[in-house]
């Protein structure tokens, strides 16, 4: 190969590493914000309000809590739809999954987008929340979570019944806008 070739090769293969590049960051956010009221939903108590914040390729996610029940952990994860108008919130489908993967741990690289770990509640019920994640983005895109819903469950997630943690009915649900 002759020199000329070479510097067109080395070239294209540059231009390659700086569209892959280029590519990736495009899933990354600086400061974007979505948040989520989530009203009681099986005739519960619980409420909360929710927060999520683009750091780069994660997530931070902030919330309040009250009328969970006193000194337990609840299950608390994305799920698919941005609809939580049934009784039981059940119009919210399931988890939040666009790279079809197992239920499991959150941010183990093996569980749903939607994973998050349980919410920690205080003597009252209350509880705050806090927590880095990466997995989703704060958009609308594929992996996006704005227009999608947020759930507490009753019980505590397992992070290993499939499909969903074995943590119980929807006792909250808030539209993620």
């Amino acid at each position: 190969m002759n020199i000329k070739l070479k510097q067109v090769a080395i070239g294209l293969s540059v231009a390659g590493l700086f569209t892959l590049v280029a590519c990736q960051s495009m899933e990354q956010g600086t400061g974007q914000k979505a948040t989520a009221n989530l009203e009681s939903r099986s005739g519960s108590n619980a409420k909360g309000e929710v927060t999520f914040t683009w750091q780069g390729s994660n997530v931070l996610v902030n919330g309040k809590f009250s009328g969970l029940k006193p000194n337990a952990e609840q299950g608390f994860h994305v799920h698919e739809k941005g609809d939580c108008s049934a009784p039981d919130a059940t119009s919210a489908a399931g988890h939040f999954n666009p790279e079809t993967k197992a239920h499991g741990m959150p941010n183990s690289g093996m569980s749903h987008a939607g994973d998050m770990p349980n919410i920690k509640s205080d003597a009252n019920g209350n509880a705050t929340y806090s927590v880095t994640l990466h997995g989703f983005a704060v958009n609308t895109g594929p992996t996006g979570i704005v227009g999608r819903s947020v759930v507490v469950h009753r019980d505590p997630d397992d992070y290993k019944s499939q499909p969903a943690g074995n943590s119980g009915p929807r006792i909250a649900c808030g539209l993620i806008k």
